[in-house]
């Protein structure tokens, strides 16, 4: 990284999710419910939860970041073929002896604009 995030800075990170994402997932996590190896009528599968949480960690890891909290709300499904986007913002940074405390309000949207999860992420980034 090489600039530091400031207190608004807003980032952004977006992902189309495939049936070999879902079932790749499935099997590393051992949740292999019918619903993430089945496809439903349309041919989809239905998208880990903690799937689509990886979205903010990608921010986080993109930003150098070691979480200490992330509190995830999961609020409507994805599927393959859903593409969503996912927004970091931070409302909090701090200088602290050696690191740098930050926090953000996260939002993941699916292409329709709907919002499909909201999460508060805390974390260091180490000098």
């Amino acid at each position: 990284m090489t600039e530091r995030p400031q207190e608004g800075d807003v980032f952004t990170v977006e992902r189309t999710f495939t049936k070999a994402d879902v079932r790749a997932f499935a099997e590393v996590s051992e949740d292999t419910q019918p619903r993430h190896t089945e496809p439903d009528e349309d041919g989809r599968l239905l998208v880990h939860g903690l799937l689509t949480a990886t979205l903010p960690t990608k921010i986080g890891g993109n930003l150098e970041v070691l979480a200490s909290r992330l509190d995830f709300h999961f609020q409507r499904p994805v599927y393959t073929g859903d593409t969503v986007t996912c927004e970091w913002e931070c409302t909090e940074v701090a200088e602290a002896d050696g690191y740098l405390e930050i926090v953000g309000d996260i939002t993941c949207t699916n292409q329709d604009g709907d919002v499909v999860m909201t999460a508060r992420g805390e974390g260091r980034i180490y000098d």
